[in-house]
């Protein structure tokens, strides 16, 4: 009986990462998705569609972790809901968690964000244990689409929309001057 050989691959090369185990390091805020190695960029937009606020996180991670760091850096973390800003945050369903939902409450911030599906199903398995859903007008949030288009004039930007760069501090640097471009621009058309 002759042995059994493995048999090769008919196209492509092997990888070229030496570790495909090690992670990248914190500072390249580089994270594996679906699309390979990725960079989300967390941002909060003004109604004149221009980011007001950004961070950088790995491509795998969440975005609801991300929303409260950005809203202290900009509104600051002494907010109360004695001392509500005049803002309104809207949010799409990964930031529907109640805990996000009751941060925001603490701060003062009025927010308008969609209820998940599997959230309305275990609130109504409780029954009326289960609370009153979370108040949410479709009137507002139809205005959620400043957040998409602020994203979409920002990723007109070559050096945003490709990200060569090595670290996240340098690809940072690359979206708030961007940013802070198009906000001039925004400033000076009005």
């Amino acid at each position: 009986m002759r042995p059994v050989r493995p048999l090769r691959a008919t196209q492509g090369a092997e990888s070229n990462y030496k570790n495909p185990a090690v992670a990248e390091p914190d500072d390249h805020a580089l994270g594996r998705s679906r699309g390979g190695l990725t960079t989300k960029i967390h941002a909060l937009t003004d109604t004149a569609t221009c980011p007001v606020a950004m961070s950088l996180t790995p491509g795998q991670a969440h975005d609801n972790p991300a929303l409260l760091p950005l809203v202290d850096d900009y509104f600051g973390a002494t907010t109360t809901p004695d001392s509500p800003r005049d803002v309104r945050l809207l949010g799409d369903k990964a930031y529907s968690h109640p805990s996000t939902r009751a941060a925001l409450r603490r701060r003062g911030i009025r927010h308008t964000i969609p209820e998940r599906d599997d959230q309305i199903a275990h609130r109504k398995a409780k029954g009326s244990a289960g609370g009153r859903p979370p108040t949410f007008d479709a009137v507002i949030y139809k205005q959620r689409n400043t957040v998409e288009r602020g994203f979409s004039r920002l990723k007109q930007w070559r050096g945003v929309a490709t990200r060569y760069d090595k670290y996240a501090l340098s690809f940072l640097g690359g979206v708030l001057l961007a940013a802070s471009i198009m906000r001039s621009r925004t400033t000076i058309d009005n």
